[in-house]
C-alpha cells in the first residue's frame, strides 16, 4: 500500500517541478466579433449611399426581362434530318390513393391510368425552334387549333409579331418526357396514345443544314 502511494506522489513532484511561467510572448489583444447582422447593415448602408444597390436592382430587373423573353434554350436538340414516328403511351401506375371530394375510392393505388380516357388532348403540340424561319414557317402553317410550343426563340416577341399564343418548354420536360431528340416535332393523340413525329423540312436554297 506504501509502495503503491509512493509513485503517484512521485509524478506529481515531477510535473509541478516542470511546470513554469514563461510570461507574455508578443503582444496580446483582445477577441472582438461583431455581430454578424451589423456587419451586413453596414454593408447595405455603405451599398446604398454608393449607388450600389441601385446598380445591382437593375442588373437583376434587366437579366430578368431578358430570361422572360428570351428563355433558355432547350439542350441537345437539332434540327430533324430523319423523319421518325413512333407511339407514346401515357399510362402510368397510381402511387396513391385517388378519391372526390366526399372521400370516395375513384383508383386505387397500383390502378393503371390513361390519362387520354377522361382528358382528350384536344389540340396538336408542336414543338419547334422559333429562330429557324423555317420551323416557324412551318409550326404557323399547321392547325391553328393547334399549340406552338418553342424550344428557342422569344415567345414575347413572337405573339406580339404573328398575334398567336405561343409556348415555351421550359427546361425541356415535354422533350425529354416525349423522347424527342430533333425538332420541328409533333404530338398528337391517336386513340389511346400519342403519335410523336419528327419531321424534316425541306431546306432553302443556299440554306445549311
Amino acid at each position: 500500500m506504501r509502495r503503491a502511494l509512493i509513485l503517484p506522489l512521485c509524478l506529481a513532484c515531477a510535473t509541478a517541478a516542470e511546470a513554469r511561467d514563461y510570461g507574455q510572448q508578443g503582444a496580446v489583444f483582445p477577441v472582438i466579433e461583431r455581430d454578424l447582422l451589423e456587419q451586413i447593415h453596414t454593408r447595405l448602408t455603405a451599398m446604398e449611399k454608393s449607388g450600389e444597390t441601385g446598380q445591382l436592382n437593375q442588373e437583376l430587373q434587366r437579366r430578368t426581362t431578358a430570361r422572360v423573353n428570351r428563355p433558355e434554350p432547350v439542350n441537345g436538340l437539332v434540327r430533324a434530318s430523319a423523319a421518325r414516328r413512333w407511339s407514346f403511351d401515357p399510362t402510368i401506375t397510381l402511387e396513391t390513393d385517388i378519391r372526390g371530394s366526399k372521400g370516395e375510392l375513384i383508383h386505387a393505388r397500383g390502378t393503371r391510368v390513361n390519362p387520354l380516357d377522361s382528358v382528350p388532348l384536344r389540340a396538336e403540340l408542336l414543338f419547334f425552334d422559333g429562330d429557324d424561319p423555317d420551323q416557324l414557317s412551318w409550326a404557323l402553317s399547321q392547325s391553328g387549333a393547334a399549340k406552338l410550343i418553342l424550344t428557342k426563340g422569344a415567345p414575347l416577341e413572337l405573339m406580339k409579331a404573328r398575334q398567336r399564343r405561343f409556348y415555351f418548354d421550359q427546361g425541356g420536360k415535354l422533350i425529354r418526357h416525349f423522347g424527342i431528340g430533333a425538332v420541328p416535332a409533333r404530338v398528337r393523340q391517336q386513340g389511346r396514345a400519342l403519335e410523336v413525329s419528327e419531321i424534316v423540312l425541306p431546306l432553302r436554297q443556299g440554306a445549311r443544314p
